[in-house]
């Protein structure tokens, strides 16, 4: 894939956990498949419609993959088929480059802060 940007969403208290520590090893799914999930840009609403719905307070973080070693990031299958970025590392804060609350688009998208 190509997407250089990818999102991550976080909790309030995974968002505090990251800039606290200057990493985030992930979220109890993402601890317990083994790496981090990551959506690409068109990818972001549909993750939160199927594992945040109902949450709020939720924060998305940009994530510049060139950043980040290639060798940890992959494109994986997941939902439909979609390859979608998966993390194998903490991921660092420095390789979030913007951060914002999420917030719904008047279509039903996400307001994406890159």
């Amino acid at each position: 894939m190509t997407d250089r940007i990818v999102y991550k969403i976080l909790t309030p208290d995974e968002h505090d956990a990251l800039t606290r520590a200057g990493s985030l090893a992930g979220s109890p799914a993402d601890l317990a498949d083994g790496f981090i999930h990551l959506s690409a840009a068109d990818q972001v609403a549909g993750t939160l419609d199927k594992h945040f719905s109902g949450r709020s307070g939720l924060v998305l973080v940009a994530v510049d993959l060139s950043l980040l070693d290639p060798a940890v990031v992959r494109w994986e299958p997941s939902r439909g088929g979609q390859l979608f970025p998966h993390l194998y590392a903490p991921l660092p804060v420095g390789a979030v480059v913007a951060t914002a609350p999420v917030a719904r688009t008047a279509d039903g998208g996400v307001d994406l802060p890159v």
